[in-house]
């Protein structure tokens, strides 16, 4: 059934090397997952997509998501046929534009992000429908499908993955702006001729669990401090009426200090926008962010006092569908 659907999103950011990320995904698969999905931090999201992919029969796998700016559309096209053709169609291709200050202290320019993100996505669904390139680079199509969803902080890049895509990753978004987001999601689909319940919302929620509340709660505050120090998501935030919060933790990292920060965050906002506490009480708040619209809540599990790939197994395990 749709509404049991849940996911695991894994990070590159840790240390985890590829083979561990192969073991989990194998655990989701046996303990009952839709979807394995993995980030992309220091790692590449898509090479780790296609281990995983080798290690399991039956879970979908994918991006949650990949860096639009990292790769020429041609080449993700490609890496996505190959991943799909392996896995027999399990592949899910979420893509974003990352962030500004991140990507220019790579050299990267970010320029007309949103507009970028809709003609990439144009394209690579071009060319895995075998219709672009010629000659040598004539594109083959893929024996598979392969659904393409698109980071939405905002609404206007809701809208995008709407006309574009098929459907949306939102990431940190608050319940009650979740709303808003699939709402302009299935609007833009409607408006180029699509069938809005046919859009996705595949969404990754970050995860805490644990018996101690307070513990939980806490973990959950520095967790969400280190975000809002990223222009983006403080300004996602600020949408969903935490005004207070964020002008708290701007402050604060401009000191640097994210002790700071996590004080700045709200029981509300923690409410909002985690998962959090005993499995019990964390499988309520999952049910919760399914009312809102998210079709797959993908649990972004990160420790309570204890190591992040323990916490990560065990959440599995405890909260699998």
């Amino acid at each position: 059934m749709a509404h049991s659907r849940l996911g695991i999103v894994l990070s590159t950011a840790t240390d985890a090397p590829p083979r561990e990320l192969m073991d989990i995904g194998k655990l989701a698969e046996d303990q009952g997952y839709e979807a394995v999905l993995v980030n992309e931090g220091r790692g590449d999201a898509l090479a780790c997509a296609e281990a995983i992919a080798l290690a399991t029969s039956t879970i979908k796998v994918g991006t949650n998501i990949a860096n639009i700016y990292y790769r020429h559309a041609f080449l993700t096209a490609m890496t996505a046929q190959t991943i799909a053709e392996l896995s027999e169609g399990r592949l899910i291709l979420g893509l974003g534009m990352s962030h500004r200050p991140l990507l220019e202290a790579m050299g990267i320019e970010m320029n007309n992000p949103r507009q970028y993100l809709g003609e990439y996505t144009q394209t690579i669904k071009g060319i895995l429908c075998g219709e672009s390139g010629s000659g040598f680079f004539e594109a083959r199509a893929c024996a598979y499908e392969v659904p393409i969803l698109l980071a939405a902080l905002t609404t206007a890049s809701a809208e995008v993955g709407g006309r574009e895509a098929d459907g949306i990753m939102p990431f940190l978004a608050g319940r009650d702006y979740l709303e808003q987001l699939v709402s302009a999601t299935k609007s833009a689909a409607k408006d180029v001729g699509k069938d809005p319940q046919s859009m996705d919302c595949i969404m990754s929620i970050p995860t805490f669990v644990s018996e101690d509340n307070d513990a939980a709660m806490s973990a959950a505050r520095h967790n969400l401090a280190f975000f809002a120090g990223l222009p983006n998501y403080r300004l996602q935030w600020r949408r969903c009426g935490f005004e207070d919060e964020m002008t708290g933790a701007e402050a604060a990292w401009e000191n640097s200090d994210r002790r700071a920060a996590a004080s700045a965050i709200s029981d509300k906002m923690v409410e909002q926008v985690c998962i959090y506490g005993p499995p019990g009480q964390c499988r309520e708040q999952i049910e919760a962010f399914r009312q809102a619209g998210a079709a797959m809540p993908v649990l972004a599990v990160s420790p309570v006092n204890e190591q992040r790939l323990d916490a990560t197994r065990k959440a599995i395990k405890l909260l699998a569908p």
